[in-house]
C-alpha cells in the first residue's frame, strides 16, 4: 500500500529511454524518490541529473545499475524495448519478490511497428507472469501514453491509462501511481487483458504516422469520471 510518497521508492528499470524518462519526471514531480536503473550506471546517473534539472532541487532522483535499482525500491517499473524484455526480467527476478512490478513493455518488432505482433505467451505482461510467477504484484500499464504526453504537463492530457494485473491489489496500487502521475486510470481486469492494451500501441503509432501527430491516445467514454 502506498501511504507516503516520500517513503515509497520507485525504480525505473531501463529508465534512460524516452518512456522511462517521462514516467520518472512525472513521479519525481509528485514527490516520489526515483531510482533510474540501466545496464550502464553512468548513463543512469546522467539521466537522473537531466530530470532533476527539469524540476526543483529538492526532488530525490538517483541513477544506478538495474540490479541495484530493483533491490532498493518498493515498486519497479520496466520500460525496455521488447528485445530486452525476457532477459532483463530473468536477471532481476530475485530482487523483485513481494514488490509491485509494473510492465510497460510493448512487443513491437521493427520495422513493422504499426503491425500488431504478440508473443507466444499472449502478451509481454503474460510473459513476465510466466517468469516471475506469483512472487510479485504484477501489473501492466502506460502502454498507450506517448513520451510527448508524459512530458507535456502544461495542459490536461486527453488520454486514459488502462491497468491490468494479476490481482486487485496490484491493479489498485498501480492506479494510485497513475493518479499521482496526473492521469485518469481504469481497472481493465486480469493480466490476460493486456494483449489488447499492448496491441493498441501499434495502432496508435500508425495513427500518429498517418495524421502527423505525436499525441494519439485512448479515452473511455460513458463512465462517471471522479478524481
Amino acid at each position: 500500500m502506498i501511504e507516503n510518497n516520500k517513503d515509497y521508492k520507485i525504480a525505473i528499470l531501463g529508465g534512460t529511454g524516452k518512456e522511462g524518462r517521462g514516467l520518472a519526471y512525472r513521479w519525481a514531480k509528485a514527490g516520489f524518490p526515483i531510482i533510474i536503473g540501466s545496464r550502464n550506471p553512468i548513463k543512469a546517473i546522467e539521466t537522473a541529473e537531466e530530470i532533476k534539472n527539469m524540476l526543483s532541487n529538492d526532488i530525490i532522483i538517483t541513477g544506478t545499475s538495474n540490479e541495484q535499482a530493483a533491490q532498493n525500491c518498493q515498486a519497479a517499473v520496466l520500460t525496455v524495448p521488447y528485445s530486452a524484455h525476457k532477459i532483463i526480467i530473468e536477471s532481476l527476478k530475485d530482487f523483485l519478490h513481494g514488490k509491485l512490478f509494473i510492465d510497460v513493455t510493448v512487443p513491437l518488432t521493427p520495422p513493422k511497428v504499426t503491425k500488431v505482433q504478440m508473443p507466444p505467451a499472449g502478451s509481454a505482461a503474460q510473459e513476465s507472469h510466466l517468469i516471475l510467477g506469483d512472487t510479485v504484484l504484477l501489473a501492466a500499464a502506460f502502454h498507450n501514453i506517448s513520451y510527448e504526453n508524459l512530458l507535456d504537463d502544461a495542459q490536461e492530457i486527453n488520454c486514459d491509462v488502462l491497468v491490468t494485473g494479476t490481482s486487485k491489489e496490484s491493479r489498485q496500487s498501480t492506479l494510485t501511481l497513475v493518479k499521482a502521475a496526473g492521469f485518469f486510470g481504469l481497472d481493465a481486469g486480469p493480466i490476460e487483458n493486456s494483449v489488447v492494451l499492448e496491441g493498441l500501441t501499434s495502432i496508435l503509432i500508425g495513427i500518429n504516422h498517418q495524421y502527423k501527430s505525436n499525441h494519439a491516445g485512448i479515452r473511455i467514454t460513458g463512465i462517471t469520471r471522479t478524481d
